[in-house]
């Protein structure tokens, strides 16, 4: 029920036009400070081995 009241409430006062691109930051804001509490980054590491490498099996 409480839920239902704060969605209305941030309809009446966002807007249906600014609704989703608030929720969308929030929920962004959200993952980058869940992702900073355990450490994990954006971008995975790269392999290091060079492109020749990558593409012979290893014996």
């Amino acid at each position: 029920m409480e839920l239902i009241i704060v969605l209305v409430i941030a309809l009446v006062v966002l807007g249906p036009k600014r609704l989703p691109a608030a929720g969308r930051s929030l929920g962004q804001g959200m993952r980058e400070f869940k992702d900073s509490l355990s450490g994990r980054e954006d971008t995975p590491v790269a392999d290091e081995r060079p492109v020749a490498e990558v593409g012979q099996r290893e014996s």
